[in-house]
């Protein structure tokens, strides 16, 4: 093929699995083919908002092994205050020419709260090179006019936070792939150290098929 068109893009870019299926997609296609989207990248900033975090307290759990905090919500931003400016997370690149092609991701991101505040948890958002410099975007300070296809992620920590003024917030944000399935995983360093959660994919995990 000469062009591969793909419709896979999730809230946080690749929570739908598109690294994997146009990993998997890209062998149909010539060498010098094209991919469209060509690259994407998942953003994360800190948000308080008491509002989310009450939705997030008072989902049902379908058993024991089920706790909301350890999910990523696809919500609408009302009712949250950014406590820093939005920063990337994972970036990924189609056709990927790597030898050894690997979607696992991990990285720890540093924010300053710039008012008191509590924190719950991270938003999520992203934005995508479709070809040359045609972009879409869900980042709020670039994002696609009149675009309601996507909402942003919440991702919640389940022990809200206290932060004044100018102190450290620090995340770190992994993505697991497994054979059969891929997970995030998150959990706050500081400013005090919090369980990581999804901790091996307990609640939340997209399937693979082989």
């Amino acid at each position: 093929a000469d062009i591969l068109v793909s419709e896979l893009l999730g809230s946080f870019s690749d929570n739908e699995l598109s690294p994997e299926c146009l990993d998997g997609a890209q062998r149909l296609m010539k060498s010098d083919g094209l991919s469209v989207p060509c690259q994407y990248t998942s953003y994360l900033a800190p948000i308080s908002s008491r509002k989310l975090y009450n939705n997030v307290a008072t989902q049902p759990s379908d058993s024991s092994h089920e706790d909301p905090f350890h999910l990523g919500y696809v919500v609408r931003m009302q009712c949250v205050n950014l406590l820093d400016k939005v920063k990337s997370c994972f970036t990924f690149h189609h056709p990927n020419h790597d030898s050894v092609i690997d979607n696992t991701r991990h990285i720890s991101l540093q924010f300053t709260s710039d008012t008191e505040s509590v924190l719950h948890g991270f938003a999520g958002y992203f934005d995508a090179q479709l070809y040359r410099d045609v972009y879409i975007s869900t980042h709020p300070d670039t994002h696609s006019p009149d675009m309601f296809s996507w909402f942003p992620m919440f991702f919640p920590i389940k022990q809200p936070q206290l932060v004044r003024q100018g102190e450290k917030i620090v995340i770190d944000f992994w993505r697991v792939v497994e054979p059969t399935k891929v997970w995030y995983e998150w959990a706050l360093s500081e400013p005090v150290t919090q369980p990581i959660h999804n901790s091996r994919g307990v609640t939340y995990w997209i399937g693979l098929f082989s």
